[in-house]
């Protein structure tokens, strides 16, 4: 039964966590203006992996279909 009261205790905790988690992550200061203006969010950085990643895959799925005949 303690067992039971310990997760039970867990559970409460995490889920009040969650639910205060957006009062205390921000993605604007509190006046509704970007942290730093100078910064640049790099875009092609995560795109060129993707699509690095796909040219890979793709060679590898026609080395495979080279084997199968």
């Amino acid at each position: 039964m303690k067992h039971l009261h310990k997760i039970f205790t867990i559970q409460t905790l995490l889920v009040i966590a969650v639910l205060l988690m957006p009062a205390l992550l921000h993605a604007q200061g509190p006046d509704g203006t970007p942290g730093d203006p100078d910064a640049a969010a790099p875009i092609d950085g995560g795109l060129s992996l993707l699509i690095a990643g796909g040219v890979g895959y793709g060679i590898k799925k026609m080395k495979g279909k080279r084997g199968d005949k």
